[in-house]
Formats: C-alpha cells, structure tokens, sequence
C-alpha cells in the first residue's frame, strides 16, 4: 500500500513539474457535449457605432477583409482554441477596467490601452487574432445589451464547431447559447466595416465544454492525498499524529489552489 502511495504522489509530482506532457494552453478541446447550438445569424443593413467609424480612420488595417473566402467554414483545432484561450486571458488582464463617463459621444475604441472599457477589449483581442492570421470573416464586433441594460461590446468568434463569445465581464470562452444577452448589431462577415442587426438562429450541433487542464493533476494529488491517509492509517494505528499533520498541510494546500 506504501508503495501504490509513493507511485500516486511521484506521479503528481511529475505531471505538476511538466515531466508528463500536457496541452500547453490553459484549457484543452474536451469530449463534445450534444446540445442545440446558437448561431448568430446577421440580418438587415445598419449603421455601425459612430466610435467604430472612428476606429476605422484610426485603424484602417484593422477593418479590412482578412483571409480568403475558399473555406468559410473554419474548423476549430485544438491550435486555434489555445489561441483563443492565449489571447482571451491576455487581453483580459492586461487591460484595467476603466467605464466611459463621457457617452457615446467621446467614446473611443483603441488598441492595447493601459487602462479601458469592453470595446477595447474587444478590439484588442480581435487584432491580436488577426495578426495570428485568423480571417476577418471569423471575428466579430457584436454590440448586446446586458440584463442590467448596459450596452456592452464583445468579439463573436465563427468556427464551424458555432459561435464563441470572448468577454471582458467573464473570464471563460463561452458558446453564445450560454452568453444570455439581447442582440443589437453586429458587423458583417462578409465586410468588416459593415454592420448589420442580428437575431440568433439555434441548430442542432456538439458544442465544446472546455475544461481547465490542471483538473487532472489536482485530481491525481487528491487521490495521492487520500492513499496516503489511509496507509498511514493501516501501517500506525494510533501513532500517525505527524502523518495526519502532513495529510492536513496537503489538503490546506490543495484549498488555496
């Protein structure tokens, strides 16, 4: 039994020292989950936010069709969702959250700012995923309105697997089944600079459910945990009181993780 113990805790050990390979980002494509998948579908020509066509000016390289048109349907490997994972996290802390008090009339949206508000975040990483090669047709600008009646921006990523949302009020890539807001516009796919009002469509499809990749070396360690108490208390009945200290350390640990 002491010795399975060793083995357990020598494993975790390796996989949280990187001995065991692992994906390299900070969430891994798991098993596809049977759901009815939303699609954003873009419906009727509308003017595009007045800080956008600013942006525009401001940016031009940033609002021009990217990618050919050949392969619409871009699929979602496990490279590309590290890239979003990658660039969702960076952007969302790398910028520090700042609310515009002066209206739509002063808004701006800018690149990598020190400090901003959610279309900054939301141009940022769009750019980011465009200087990775990602086509234009595959990110969109979206303009929603939140449960509490803020107008707010995000970046709508099209793969063929659905629609993701990148978000600077949640930390997590979520499909937009699970993004519950109210519509309003969005720009086109077909051009960047165009905007149109937009509905959700829903369809039958598998939608990925990420999970974080160090769920599996915190689950080996807590099992490591937990042989360990039990040989500890197979092999010293009524003497471990260092082991049960031990056992009480690892467990404070895995709690501040």
């Amino acid at each position: 039994m002491l010795r399975v113990t060793k083995l357990l805790i020598a494993s975790a050990a390796m996989i949280e020292a990187g001995a065991v390979s692992a994906p390299a980002a900070f969430y891994s494509l798991p098993r596809t989950l049977k759901a009815r998948a939303e699609r954003v579908a873009y419906d009727l020509p509308v003017l595009p936010p007045m800080a956008h066509t600013r942006f525009c000016l401001q940016y031009p390289a940033d609002c021009e069709i990217r990618g050919s048109f050949r392969h619409r349907n871009l699929s979602l490997t496990q490279a590309r969702w590290n890239e979003l994972v990658e660039v969702n996290r960076q952007v969302n802390h790398s910028i520090v959250p700042q609310r515009n008090l002066g209206g739509v009339m002063t808004e701006e949206w800018l690149l990598s700012p020190r400090a901003g508000d959610c279309n900054d975040y939301a141009v940022t990483k769009r750019h980011e995923l465009l200087a990775r090669g990602w086509p234009s047709r595959a990110l969109i600008l979206s303009e929603v309105v939140t449960s509490w009646g803020e107008h707010h921006i995000i970046l709508v990523v099209r793969v063929k697997e659905g629609d993701f949302v990148l978000d600077s009020l949640v930390r997590d890539i979520r499909a937009v089944a699970l993004a519950r807001y109210r519509w309003v516009r969005a720009q086109s796919p077909d051009n960047p600079r165009f905007w149109s009002t937009v509905s959700i469509s829903t369809a039958a499809a598998a939608i990925p459910a990420p999970t974080e990749s160090r769920a599996i070396p915190l689950q080996l360690r807590h099992r490591a945990a937990l042989a360990l108490r039990n040989s500890e208390t197979d092999d010293r009945r009524g003497a471990d009181t260092n082991g049960r200290a031990e056992h009480t350390a690892v467990a404070e640990s895995e709690q501040q993780e």
